[in-house]
């Protein structure tokens, strides 16, 4: 019983260690996370999602913003202007 413990007291820890370094380095490593890639032909703007599988995202593209319909199989343009910013 106390080698059970032992165990506990080693391997809790350790196994918490590695989730946590998992997903710090899913984060880090993470392209769509990854901040300083501005000079990036396509910018997303803004996503939010609408239903279960689809979202709409804004999307910026050769000084203009694209309104897409993204879902599982496919994406529509749906509006386009000229950039604000």
């Amino acid at each position: 019983m106390l080698w059970y413990f032992v165990k506990l007291l080693i391997l809790l820890p350790l196994v918490g260690g590695m989730a946590v370094g998992a997903l710090w380095l899913w984060r880090k490593y993470q392209p769509s996370l990854m901040r300083g890639h501005q000079d990036r032909a396509v910018k997303l703007i803004d996503a939010i999602p609408m239903g279960t599988f689809g979202k709409l995202a804004v999307v910026e593209f050769e000084g203009k913003r694209l309104l897409l319909s993204v879902t599982r199989g496919r994406i529509d343009k749906i509006a386009e202007s000229a950039d604000e910013g």
